[in-house]
């Protein structure tokens, strides 16, 4: 496979695998401050989160120094498009702005 292809697959990738993450995270908060039991809501969340993007990032991205720093840029471009869309509903009144924060 052509090397630049390969690169920017990688690249895709991370962008897909940080979008799984960050976008998981995005549902556990809504979903796990209504939930019974929000600690078990959100330890499996983190769990499921992380196994499934360090195995993306092992089985995908593994054999290849660049590819995998390829895949990582992308995951970090996945978390500053999450914080975009964050501070977007936000801005839209989606968000209480007491829930920005613990107290």
């Amino acid at each position: 496979m052509n090397d630049s292809l390969s690169l920017a697959l990688a690249l895709a990738a991370g962008v897909l695998l940080g979008a799984f993450f960050f976008g998981g995270l995005w549902w556990t908060v809504r979903q796990g401050v209504s939930s019974r039991h929000p600690a078990l809501v959100f330890f499996a969340s983190l769990m499921v989160r992380t196994g499934i993007v360090v195995l993306g990032f092992y089985f995908i991205l593994g054999d290849d120094w660049r590819r995998l720093l390829a895949g990582l840029i992308g995951f970090i471009v996945a978390r500053l498009i999450a914080l975009r869309l964050a501070r977007e509903a936000e801005r839209a009144g989606q968000i209480a702005p007491e829930a920005r924060h613990a107290p």
